[in-house]
């Protein structure tokens, strides 16, 4: 896994902070000065942080288990899309639907209603519709796809959430404590750092700054997927290659039991016809 460079989270603009006056004091042992009334955020600690977070991500990819990643601010929306969809991970980046994480079989039901429409349109019974409910069923569909298409594959719980500005998500971080979910998030100046697991001290408005922590993200998450496709393939192999030697055992075993049964037969009469001619 490369190292994280300070020189780019410099050039990213990670280092900014909030204003004074709107610190929050557990971000303390995070800041390193204050320049111009704004808070400069170490990024000697945001490395060791990011490495933290990315060895921690990386496992979890590994394991075969979801990361929602989390962003509803305008300058996030976009790259946190993007990037969770290269890894073909689950994303939220329209309103956080309530009760996501600690309704979520609710919310599933709503997920498969998304389904169940795309079936009717496919088996004909949509065109069985009046034209009234045609329109409020479409409009139900793009509702819900705006919404919850993002996380249409999401079976089951994620393994963890990934978040950028945890005041603005407080919702989805109350529900994935709740349910003991593991949370990686970008943390500025004006947030409590108490609130997340894994603390990644940064600049969370900012496009370049939000790029580029993101982008360090999916490249652990891709890692992860990558080491898990490389064991699923090496089991697979192994099994082959455990296969291929039984059947070569069975086949061994197979020709001795020939040889054996050959030399335990009785003679036949021919045979048994030449030994008495030579005896003689």
């Amino acid at each position: 896994m490369a190292q994280t460079n300070v020189k780019d989270l410099l050039s990213a603009g990670v280092h900014f902070g909030h204003l004074t006056r709107k610190w929050n004091p557990n971000m303390a042992p995070y800041i390193y000065m204050e320049r111009n009334g704004i808070h400069i955020i170490s990024l000697y600690k945001t490395v060791a942080k990011i490495e933290e977070a990315k060895e921690a991500m990386r496992k979890i990819a590994a394991s075969g288990r979801k990361i929602l990643f989390v962003a509803t601010k305008k300058q996030a929306k976009d790259i946190v899309a993007e990037s969770a969809q290269k890894v073909k991970m689950p994303y939220i980046t329209e309103r956080w639907p309530g009760g996501m994480l600690t309704n979520f079989v609710t919310i599933r039901k709503a997920v498969k209603k998304m389904a169940a429409i795309d079936r009717m349109k496919q088996d004909g019974t949509f065109e069985t519709l009046s034209k009234k409910e045609k329109l409020q069923i479409d409009r139900l569909r793009a509702k819900l796809e705006k919404n919850l298409g993002s996380i249409d594959d999401m079976t089951r719980l994620p393994g963890a959430l990934f978040v950028v500005d945890i005041k603005r998500e407080h919702i989805a971080i109350k529900e994935a404590k709740k349910l003991k979910i593991p949370i990686f998030a970008m943390v500025d100046t004006n947030s409590d750092p108490r609130e997340v697991d894994f603390v990644i001290p940064s600049n969370d408005d900012a496009t370049k700054s939000i790029g580029k922590i993101v982008s360090l993200m999916v490249d652990a998450v891709q890692e992860g997927l990558q080491e898990r496709k490389s064991e699923k393939e090496s089991q697979e192999q192994a099994k082959t290659e455990g296969a291929a030697d039984a059947t070569v055992a069975v086949h061994g075993e197979e020709a001795s039991s020939v040889e054996e049964a050959k030399e335990k037969a009785p003679a036949s009469d021919d045979e048994a016809q030449i030994d008495d001619s030579e005896k003689k």
